[in-house]
């Protein structure tokens, strides 16, 4: 039996084609999407579309969008055995981490997919990003989905969407996942990394649609002031802060940094410390300039990209996370996002 795929537009570069006559750029009928890209009738699925009433640039995605892309794939969970969601991918990242946090016990495959060229552009990277991200979607074994997660594809690659950061605004490889391995590699063959798929769950789909947005991101840099640091932190409409610290979790030793800090978690904020690298670890304590944080309450975010570290937050202030345990589950690894 065919495997039955959605592919949801939101909206992005992959959705545009260019008019050969004035080279202005226009939405793409997904509607003929099978007449546009004869190769995808080769693919061993059916494939249907869908779309935002009105496609937005990703700069302009947040929390309603995203509960909107949700809600279309609540609505045809039980239709369909694979969803692939076109998406801008300057925050794309940030979405798909999201809709990792969402959609609890996910038993089928939400693939997001982009481009850095239009899908009517003669050099586009978009057919081969969007035919692979549909054939990895229809992908099954003992009749059951061989992906079971919120995932990213580009360029050859299949991430863990909650591990991906957009690394690059002009090469093809557009995104990289420096501390997970890629779970399938396409090339001549498609190869798919079995070890580093999440295991399966036989629980019911969960779909959690409240996130907090009152949160704030700090990123520490050498001259960073007390006034400056107080505004962020004493802001009595943020509940908690990311700090974006050095290397494996380091800060500023200062006695008025500490006391901030003490002063905001004490009033209530929740503080999660993550890394300004790239790849890498927040170790706190491995230093004695990472020591104080760990002694005032500050939440280690281990090796989490900013971008779920931020929807991880929304998610568990959304579901109203006591405090006394929050701390423990935001350590905790809900989606395969830390190590």
């Amino acid at each position: 039996m065919q495997a039955r795929i959605l592919l949801i537009y939101t909206g992005g570069t992959i959705g545009m084609v260019k008019d050969s006559a004035t080279g202005a750029l226009h939405a793409f009928n997904f509607d003929k999407l099978l007449k546009s890209i004869p190769e995808l009738s080769l693919l061993d699925c059916n494939i249907n579309t869908v779309s935002f009433d009105e496609p937005i640039d990703s700069s302009n995605m947040n929390p309603s969008s995203w509960v909107h892309i949700v809600e279309i794939v609540e609505e045809r969970y039980e239709d369909y055995d694979g969803f692939v969601v076109l998406h801008g991918s300057d925050t794309m990242s940030y979405t798909a981490s999201a809709l990792s946090f969402m959609l609890e016990n996910l038993s089928k495959p939400v693939i997001f997919t982009g481009s850095q060229l239009p899908i009517g552009d003669l050099r586009t990277d978009a057919k081969e990003n969007l035919i692979t991200s549909i054939q990895i979607a229809s992908l099954r074994k003992n009749n059951s989905a061989v992906i079971r997660e919120v995932c990213l594809y580009f360029e050859y690659k299949l991430y863990r969407a909650n591990r991906t950061t957009k690394i690059n605004a002009e090469h093809f490889q557009a995104f990289a996942s420096l501390n997970y391995p890629p779970l399938a590699e396409s090339g001549v063959h498609l190869k798919v990394n079995y070890e580093y798929l999440l295991k399966p769950t036989r629980k019911k789909l969960k779909i959690h649609k409240e996130m907090d947005v009152n949160i704030a991101l700090v990123k520490l840099f050498p001259g960073i002031t007390e006034s400056t640091l107080n505004c962020l932190l004493c802001n009595p409409n943020t509940k908690a802060i990311i700090l974006e610290t050095y290397g494996a979790g380091n800060a500023p030793t200062e006695k008025w940094f500490e006391e901030l800090l003490e002063k905001a978690i004490k009033s209530g904020k929740i503080i999660v410390n993550v890394t300004q690298c790239s790849g890498g670890s927040v170790i706190m304590g491995q230093y004695e300039t990472s020591s104080h944080l760990r002694k005032v309450g500050v939440i280690s975010g281990k090796d989490v990209t900013t971008e779920a570290a931020i929807t991880k937050l929304m998610y568990l202030m959304g579901n109203n996370i006591q405090r006394k345990v929050f701390k423990t589950i935001y350590e905790t690894p809900l989606r395969g996002e830390m190590s």
